[in-house]
């Protein structure tokens, strides 16, 4: 299995349309961009990649209508290593059971004087 990543934006109007009839592509409503330069929420997307445990390929599929494909794959090989979240090995609340010391809470709330 692997998480096919690529990016897209839709810039619609009354003149045109999700394929935009004979456009090129560059001045069609819908065109796949660089990663991070379309309108996808990649925070979210790895963000429930990491709740689900997903521990497979992420790969990238370049399509820009605009940016040059050397630097498109450069910057989206980046792009997905910065976006990749590492699942922390505990819970965040793990320092409850610490064994605090509630005597000196006590004095600091004024409980105990």
């Amino acid at each position: 299995k692997a998480f096919h990543v690529k990016d897209a934006e839709l810039n619609t109007s009354g003149k045109q349309g999700v394929y935009s009839g004979f456009q090129d592509w560059p001045h069609r409503a819908g065109r796949f961009r660089s990663l991070g330069d379309g309108q996808v929420d990649f925070g979210a997307i790895f963000s429930q990649l990491a709740v689900h445990d997903y521990d497979s390929w992420a790969v990238l599929e370049w399509e820009c209508a605009i940016k040059n494909s050397m630097d498109g794959a450069r910057e989206g090989a980046e792009f997905i290593a910065q976006h990749i979240i590492k699942v922390s090995e505990s819970s965040f609340e793990d320092f409850i059971g610490q064994g605090a010391d509630t005597s000196v809470a006590r004095r600091s709330l004024g409980l105990d004087r």
